[in-house]
């Protein structure tokens, strides 16, 4: 039997159509999350916990947010107390998005000559000469006064009586057993993390299960709420009396503890640089794609990334391209280059001078000049930072190091690198933290992504506070990016991003990601899930993404590996081919979206929806 020409070219057309897009099958692992009331998400179930039973007595989603992150902080979910907080907030009562920048600085004395001096490169990747100024306890204590409605005792019994003890995870105990000798360099890391160093016959790190209990966090957190106890008693109003804890943390007996600590351990920061450390409330950056506003962090993160993104992305018809298709992953690979490569170059601390280019780099013409060196048939190698002055009026005060900027790689193309803790590159790449989600049905939302003091941290002295290790984030050499050379008082330029998307003045989307330097770009294919090819939340979270590392590398060492990317082992072997004859050295992994947490606001209804991921520990409640 003969059939018709027409009908068997249908027929192949619709073969490789459902072959392209097999991957977008609405399906999910984990139900979504339900809620009229309130949604909190977390990337542990403990902290959600804590979260939810804030929203249960009563407390708003900033309160939650709070909770969420003070015990975070406690359990050692890939970040400590003297770590760093980055959040967004949509206010319902002003209908505004409000940007809190909790990262801490470097301190006095902290300059590329000094750390070359010592014998460094590059600031070393733990102990007290990586760490910058807490940030987390200011950003807390900042978020609930100005937009919380409950007290600080309130926020902080959860993350006391985690403090107390509380029931160790696996996950946790075999970090401390990985860096073992790295917190044997500090006797109050090793008294914390090793409890059982003096006993014989049994190893020195706890067991999953155990009860780790820190005594020193504590007494930390009793002296900040007696701190706003006794303000309350002297007449302070709520506001007052969380900042008099901050005030305490900053300049009181804590502060005293922290920095003689710090110090007396070889490291720089001072009473005075934590009495300067100041916390900021700021605008959000944004732009429109599409009727979606998206809102971002300034420079001092990576956030402006994904603005560039959708910037590039908002002309063409991804719909038509199909959901990771050959042609689809490859255009937003070229899009993450050329974005990437603005930030590797641009971003810094928007406090100090130079000032960074951000109207240009955000400006839609720039997109649309940039967007005409994307070859739609082969992976570009070598793509270059741009020059977003022109397109704000102004001249590039750095063209002569703009020429001279080139791609770092290895020099062994398949070279593995090591860097001092025995992590390879691509495990400081993926480095993760967590994730904060938190929504009430009065309007309040919350998008946050604390980081820093992770194992193995070194504790400053009786605080028990374990201390960032962001230093590594700055570059020393002003040819790599002339706005985030080291500098005292700067904040190094960070990788931690959360996402707020309105529809009109209606929050709708609330979304953020852990992962280092995978953060924008799993961001960018989760919000091209939803408002492109129509996933829910959930589905949207656990859906096939792809990770490039053609960008440089914000930890040590900062090299790019052009064409390299990671796709998921369901990648249909067509799509794997035509991407392998675009020039691309393709790896598979069996997740590839990256732990995801998002908030869906169904305006329409009056509900919520949270999409928690399934890629690690992430957890969610709703009611």
């Amino acid at each position: 039997m003969m059939f018709p020409v027409s009908l068997f070219l249908h027929l192949i057309l619709l073969m490789i159509s459902t072959i392209t897009l097999a991957q977008e099958a609405k399906t999910s692992l984990k139900p979504p999350l339900h809620g009229k009331h309130w949604v909190a998400i977390s990337g542990k179930p403990l902290a959600a916990s804590a979260g939810a039973q804030l929203f249960v007595q009563g407390g708003n989603a900033v309160d939650a947010a709070c909770g969420m992150l003070a015990a975070a902080a406690t359990i050692w979910d890939t970040l400590g107390w003297g770590g760093e907080t980055q959040a967004l907030i949509y206010n319902p009562n002003d209908r505004k998005v409000y940007a809190i920048n909790a990262l801490g600085v470097a301190p006095s004395g902290a300059t590329p000559e000094k750390y070359r001096q010592l014998g460094y490169d590059y600031p070393p990747e733990y102990g007290p000469l990586a760490a910058v100024t807490p940030g987390t306890p200011g950003g807390l204590l900042v978020m609930l006064a100005e937009f919380g409605t409950m007290s600080l005792a309130q926020v902080l019994a959860p993350a006391m009586d985690l403090a107390e003890g509380f029931p160790i995870e696996e996950n946790l105990v075999n970090q401390i057993r990985r860096y073992q000798p790295f917190l044997e360099q500090w006797q109050t890391s090793t008294s914390v993390f090793l409890p059982h160093r003096i006993e014989l016959g049994v190893p020195p790190w706890p067991v999953p299960g155990e009860l780790f209990r820190q005594e020193n966090l504590l007494k930390t957190f009793q002296k900040l709420v007696e701190a706003e106890r006794q303000a309350l008693q002297s007449g302070a109003n709520r506001k007052e009396a969380i900042m008099a804890a901050y005030e305490r943390f900053y300049r009181g007996d804590i502060a005293e503890e922290l920095a003689s600590a710090v110090q007396a351990d070889g490291g720089l920061i001072t009473m005075q640089d934590l009495a300067n450390y100041q916390v900021y409330i700021e605008d959000p950056v944004k732009v429109t794609y599409k009727d979606y506003t998206v809102y971002k962090l300034n420079t001092w993160v990576q956030g402006p990334v994904l603005l560039q993104m959708l910037n590039l992305l908002e002309p063409y018809d991804l719909k038509a391209l199909g959901y990771n298709s050959a042609e689809y992953i490859h255009l937003l690979y070229q899009v993450m280059n050329l974005s990437f490569a603005d930030r590797d170059f641009y971003y810094g601390d928007p406090y100090f001078v130079p000032e960074e280019p951000l109207k240009g780099l955000l400006s839609k013409d720039y997109a649309a000049l940039r967007r005409t060196l994307i070859d739609m048939e082969f992976n570009d190698p070598n793509v270059r930072p741009g020059d977003p002055y022109p397109f704000q009026g102004e001249s590039n005060p750095f063209v002569e190091l703009l020429q001279k900027w080139k791609i770092r790689q290895p020099e062994v193309k398949d070279e593995i690198v090591t860097i001092p803790t025995g992590r390879t590159r691509d495990e400081a790449f993926h480095a993760g933290t967590t994730t904060i989600q938190s929504a009430d049905a009065e309007g309040w939302v919350v998008s946050m992504t604390p980081s820093g003091g992770w194992v193995p941290a070194y504790i400053a002295g009786s605080t028990g506070v374990g201390l960032s290790q962001r230093m590594q984030s700055f570059v020393m050499e002003q040819g790599h990016n002339p706005y985030n050379l080291m500098q005292p008082g700067k904040r190094p330029r960070a990788t931690l991003t959360p996402s707020i998307a309105l529809q009109g003045d209606q929050p709708v989307l609330s979304f953020a990601v852990q992962g280092g330097d995978t953060q924008e770009q799993n961001l960018l294919q989760f919000f091209l899930n939803v408002v492109e090819f129509g996933m829910d939340v959930q589905q949207a979270t656990e859906a096939a993404n792809f990770n490039s590392y053609q960008l440089h590398s914000s930890f040590i060492p900062t090299v790019s590996e052009p064409g390299r990317i990671i796709l998921r082992t369901d990648t249909p072997k067509e799509v794997l081919y035509s991407l392998s004859q675009k020039g691309y050295r393709i790896e598979l992994e069996q997740l590839s979206s990256g732990p995801i947490n998002a908030i869906y606001r169904d305006v329409k209804h009056g509900t919520l929806m949270g999409g928690s991921s399934n890629y690690g520990d992430d957890y969610g409640l709703a009611w």
